[in-house]
């Protein structure tokens, strides 16, 4: 059965399960599937939209992890609350097999950091699956997505790149209806980039697709922030609200429980 989200009156949270031993904020805390099931069950009853599991981390310095060993992750997961949620399960993976096999498992979203680059199956995928397709902007390939030069127009490099996407997309035979875009804070950008990036989302409604932002817990914060333990807490909370006002339709976040209630009020607050 298909899940459709409506977009628009109320801002709709992505909520993170990283089933990985290595990712920045929460590397090795589900990566046993019984863990990962527990915490996909409870992003769900805090409030959650959508679960995005990924099975492979892609913060700064990680390694890119086989077809094989992703699929070894998150197919237990998958198969086990795909059955049991209200909420449709994203998977967030760059390559066409890991998506084709989530897809099957009962995945129904396809979140590509790559926007399409990497993988040149992965459209056609989506379209074959008739799963809906999160684009994201990034810059380089796998190996050097976070050791790019800086932008001489952050924001007409970003427009271009997300408008490049949704051309491969349609291209193939996606719809536009199960297209969502992300400018991809973090990926390719220097602090101060993400930042004009996050403070100018209104320019990307000119692409006329839902628009999913992800800043949660993010290494750009600490250029804000004197360094604590809860400052990545309340600085993605601050950016959450941001995104929102600018006009952010999914936020993608690790604390699903207060990321909903920050959602409804900023939605109150902008209505």
């Amino acid at each position: 059965m298909r899940t459709t989200i409506e977009l628009g009156e109320r801002t709709a949270i992505m909520g993170i399960l990283n089933i990985t031993p290595d990712s920045f904020s929460d590397g090795g805390m589900y990566f046993a599937p019984e863990r990962a099931i527990a915490r996909g069950k409870e992003i769900e009853q805090e409030g959650a939209d959508v679960l995005d599991i990924g099975g492979e981390s892609t913060r700064p310095g990680s390694d890119p992890i086989p077809d094989e060993e992703q699929l070894r992750r998150v197919l237990p997961v998958i198969e086990a609350l795909a059955p049991v949620l209200k909420i449709p399960i994203s998977i967030d993976t760059y390559r066409a097999q890991v998506a084709e096999k989530a897809l099957e498992a009962g995945a129904q979203v396809v979140n590509d950091i790559s926007g399409l680059r990497f993988d040149g199956d992965m459209a056609e995928t989506v379209r074959k699956a008739g799963a809906g397709l999160v684009l994201m902007h990034s810059r380089g390939s796998r190996e050097t997505l976070h050791k790019q030069p800086r932008m001489d127009d952050a924001l007409k490099d970003v427009f271009d790149g997300l408008a490049s996407s949704v051309y491969m997309a349609r291209a193939a035979g996606v719809p536009e209806r199960a297209i969502a875009v992300d400018p991809g804070i973090g990926f390719g950008k220097a602090a101060g980039e993400s930042l004009k990036v996050l403070k100018s989302l209104n320019e990307f409604s000119k692409l006329r697709y839902p628009l999913l932002v992800g800043t949660s817990r993010k290494s750009f914060i600490r250029s804000l922030i004197q360094e604590s333990s809860e400052a990545h807490i309340w600085g993605t909370a601050a950016t959450v609200v941001a995104a929102i006002m600018n006009g952010a339709h999914i936020v993608r976040v690790h604390d699903v429980r207060q990321t909903r209630v920050l959602a409804d009020v900023t939605d109150r607050l902008t209505c």
